[in-house]
């Protein structure tokens, strides 16, 4: 680690020695409306070849030889914005840019290449606000998760479920971020809307292919998300009120210009809809249902050089059942919370620093109550966590990213406690693990002449399981015999390793490029589960003496071309990623409250696969095409006769396409529709009866398919023109989901008539569905 500090120190040095002649123009790129930082905004300078990106909050930074420049300011929505800068000495500039009119198009001469065919990273996509929400939605609920699925080599979990799997990986191989806090769990309703309120969200960055160096922990992906600051200048009040949710924001300035606030909630109200509906005489009289989210943040700048940003996410789902007639009831809840306090500051006009102190919080909870007798049931995940990240503007051709991070994780996989009258239980079963988690990481931009471009860098992590924990020895029968005791902190098991990532862009000319990628990862948590998606009971385990880290090694590449003055972006890649130290349950495994370390099995799994991007970007009718053909195999020495099989998240074909067409200045059209292969299954073969007891025999694992998923989505968006004078706007969204409502098969089951002992039974398969054709319509307003 050593080594790679001063190897990170000695190449700044190089690079400030090469630039003490020139000078910098640095500053912010913000809305001018509200003065939330626009993130990659490009700062560019006609006819010279040379640009930057603002970063995470905004800030650029560019150097260049004494001279006057033209310089455009441009980002996706906004008009514009082009300034002559006479650069002969440092200057510190700010750009506020407005939002385009709707169907105004803006043309600014000599635009810089498009960001997709200019820059060296593979697989990054950067959704906006409005493309989410401009598609149909399920029940009216705007979803960013559910629009990352109609993305190529981005898949969904099953019908109607948030998870991703991306590239062949499980949903625990992604790193989910929400202003810098992991977020553990992303799905409410059992999976079937994501935590994340679309109100409360300024940006959306999924990176798929080449991960940046300063991310680490995870195997496929990356998605990062970054919650709005708050208005400087005006208070704000928007929300909607939808079929089963409605949400409400309100925004603003604490003192104009200097810091702002903004607060958003959304709670659901089914158990209000349906609890009429249901008898006192059925079995699911007295349950109810309910979940909510709660954002907050605010900011105070302090000056040019110092921002201060304190964030947080609290959200519950809340499943209560209360039975008078069974004298029975329980309380499930189960979420996340997340807090994040933040500081910017801007050393100088090279060099900007942000330092983050996060706490986040996943917690699952069953506890029932029948009679005198009483049990609670509790699992989750909580972390500190502090880093500090660098960005340093060395040149136009250099631009230095490095940081360090280290996180301290609990995890609590299964602790029971209960009790009958005065009589007290605690089984020993507490089996919480404790760890430390260590990144340090630099990373260059670097362009290498006008055609080559190189993003290159490397993590080291190191993760060390702590104690208090015991190992224990075993008899022959499995009995447990002596053990070995670790105090509180002491190293139990370390693991460490490189991960060196490499993207290369080859500009054919300013229209197409090549672009190539190798990267490692290590990934040292992991979610256990024992269903095909992400459910509340699933579990996060650390790396320990037993349980080995993940390892990965992706390779791609890819072509990029634009067409007609960058309306039409298009991309070909093509990836192979293998993973060793895969974790499964063992074959007839049953859950249970011991370690679940001690019913693992460990594999090796791999995916190769290509991927089609059409992206349509400019006019009335704007959308995308994705399709992505794959194959994603997982292979145990103690699973499937040793045997490879394809794993759950194997999909052959994936296809998407999205269409939003501007009809006038009141009316937007838009539509999805998507079909994907089957999703892989075991499914039994042969039924006997075995001492009077029907017996299945199952098949080879994940040996049948199921039904071809596909379905289509519809819906239109009313936005009555503004009154003069009127200070408030509203907009109605009317959407059908499933619009041919095709039954798609959320999972089959066996059914049998007759009996086994007459000769007369029969097993006939049926398919349980979820969505038929669902219309719905939301009211949104704004003031």
């Amino acid at each position: 680690m050593t080594r790679l500090v001063a190897i990170v120190f000695g190449v700044i040095s190089v690079l400030c020695a090469n630039a003490q002649e020139k000078f910098t123009l640095s500053g912010f790129v913000r809305d001018s409306l509200s003065g939330e930082a626009l993130i990659g905004a490009t700062v560019a300078v006609n006819g010279h070849g040379k640009g930057i990106v603002s970063n995470q909050f905004g800030f650029y930074s560019i150097t260049l030889p004494h001279g006057t420049y033209p310089v455009i300011v441009s980002f996706a929505g906004y008009e514009g914005q082009q300034q002559v800068i006479a650069l002969d000495h440092n200057i510190e500039q700010n750009f506020y840019l407005s939002t385009k009119p709707v169907l105004q198009e803006v043309i600014v001469s000599g635009r810089k290449r498009d960001g997709n065919v200019a820059n060296a990273q593979m697989g990054k996509i950067d959704l906006t606000m409005n493309q989410v929400k401009s598609l149909p939605v399920l029940l009216g609920e705007t979803d960013i998760l559910k629009t990352l699925q109609l993305l190529p080599g981005v898949r969904n979990a099953g019908e109607g479920n948030t998870g991703l799997y991306v590239r062949g990986g499980g949903p625990d191989q992604n790193l989910i971020l929400l202003d810098d806090a992991i977020v553990y769990n992303t799905g409410h309703l059992f999976g079937f809307f994501s935590i994340f309120n679309s109100d409360a969200i300024k940006n959306i960055s999924l990176q798929k292919g080449g991960m940046s160096a300063q991310y680490g922990g995870r195997l496929s992906s990356v998605l990062d998300v970054a919650m709005k600051e708050g208005n400087l200048n005006k208070l704000e009040v928007e929300g909607g009120i939808g079929a089963i949710a409605s949400r409400l924001s309100v925004q603003g300035p604490i003192k104009k210009n200097k810091s702002s606030f903004i607060v958003s909630g959304r709670r659901t109200y089914v158990d209000l809809l349906v609890k009429p509906f249901i008898s006192e005489k059925s079995d699911f009289y007295g349950s109810g249902y309910f979940f909510y989210d709660f954002n907050a943040k605010v900011n105070y700048i302090f000056s040019e050089k110092d921002r201060l940003y304190l964030s947080g996410y609290f959200g519950r789902d809340v499943f209560t059942y209360r039975n008078a007639r069974r004298a029975f009831k329980a309380d499930i809840p189960w979420g996340n919370s997340t807090a994040t306090l933040r500081w910017n500051h801007v050393f100088n006009r090279k060099l900007f620093a942000n330092t983050t102190v996060v706490y986040n919080d996943y917690a699952f909870s069953f506890g029932a109550t029948q009679n005198d007798f009483n049990i609670k049931l509790s699992s989750g995940i909580h972390d500190w966590s502090a880093k500090t990240d660098f960005d340093f503007y060395a040149s136009p051709d250099h631009k230095l990213r490095f940081g360090a991070a280290y996180t301290y994780h609990t995890f609590t996989p299964n602790i029971l406690s209960g009790n009958q009258g005065d009589n007290q239980f605690y089984p020993d079963n507490e089996m919480k693990k404790y760890a430390g988690e260590t990144g340090i990481y630099i990373q260059d931009d670097w362009e290498i002449g006008e055609r080559i471009k190189v993003n290159a860098g490397i993590r080291y992590s190191r993760f060390v399981q702590l104690g208090p924990y015991k190992i224990f020895s075993k008899t022959i029968n499995g009995d447990k015999s002596d053990s070995i005791s670790y105090s509180r902190n002491k190293p139990v098991k370390t693991y460490d390793g490189f991960e060196p990532r490499l993207t290369v862009r080859y500009a054919i000319n300013d229209e197409t490029s090549l672009k190539a990628a190798v990267t490692r990862n290590l990934q040292y948590i992991h979610l256990v589960s024992n269903a095909g998606s992400t459910l509340p009971t699933d579990l996060w385990v650390p790396s320990t003496y037993r349980v080995k880290p993940q390892i990965s090694w992706q390779y791609a590449a890819g072509i990029f071309r634009n067409f007609n003055n960058n309306m039409l972006e298009t991309s070909l890649e093509v990836y192979y990623k293998r993973m060793d130290n895969q974790i499964e349950y063992r074959e007839g495994y049953t859950p249970s409250l011991k370690d679940p370390e001690e019913d693992f099995v460990f594999g090796k799994g791999w995916s190769y696969g290509t991927e089609l991007y059409v992206n349509k970007t400019k006019g009335k009718l704007t959308g995308w095409i994705g399709y992505t053909l794959s194959w994603t195999w997982r292979q145990f020495d103690t699973l499937n006769d040793g045997l490879r099989y394809p794993s759950k998240y194997d999909r052959r074909h994936d296809l998407s396409v999205v269409a939003a067409y501007q009809l006038n200045k009141k009316w937007k059209l838009s539509g999805v529709f998507v079909y994907g292969s089957g999703n892989a299954v075991s499914l039994p073969e042969r039924f006997y009866v075995v001492n009077r007891v029907l017996t299945q025999e199952y098949s080879k694992i994940n040996q049948y398919r199921l039904a071809p998923y596909h379905r289509m989505d519809l819906s239109a968006t009313l936005t009555p023109r503004l009154k003069r004078g009127q200070k408030w706007q509203q907009s109605w969204v009317f959407s059908i989901y499933n619009v041919y409502s095709r039954l798609n098969p959320y999972f089959i089951y066996f059914s049998q008539d007759g009996s086994p002992y007459d000769g007369s039974l029969t097993m006939k398969t049926r398919q349980v569905s979820l969505f038929p054709v669902i219309p719905s319509v939301t009211w949104n307003f704004k003031f």
